[in-house]
């Protein structure tokens, strides 16, 4: 019987040290789509201005609470969902998404959401 409980606490164990392991090692670009996809179900809406375009990284401004932030998203597996080129949005406003808790963990585009607005 003793053999029986500590086979199954070292089961547990193998399973838990498994799934952490395989947490820790995922795929950089799983864990930026999952944070993505966090801030934008949980993000509030805000304004943006895009101040650049370099490649595949857009680059925006944009004020919370009086403090304002520079950031920057990589956009290289979003292209399917940004309606025109990128370098055509710098200088004009954009909507963003952002973390209350963290307002500089923003996003301006995700899988599910774009704040990219087309010129009318």
């Amino acid at each position: 019987m003793p053999f029986l409980i500590g086979g199954a606490i070292a089961v547990v164990l193998l399973a838990t040290s498994a799934s952490i392991v395989w947490y820790i090692r995922r795929h950089p670009k799983d864990k930026e789509m999952q944070r993505r996809l966090k801030v934008n179900q949980q993000g509030r809406l805000g304004d943006a201005t895009i101040t650049e375009v370099d490649g595949d990284t857009v680059f925006y401004s944009y004020s919370v609470s009086g403090v304002t932030y520079a950031a920057c998203q990589d956009i290289s597996k979003l292209h399917d969902f940004i309606p025109v080129d990128p370098i055509n949005f710098v200088g004009r406003a954009a909507s963003l998404k952002y973390v209350p808790r963290n307002p500089a963990n923003s996003i301006l585009v995700c899988e599910q959401w774009s704040g990219l607005r087309p010129r009318p």
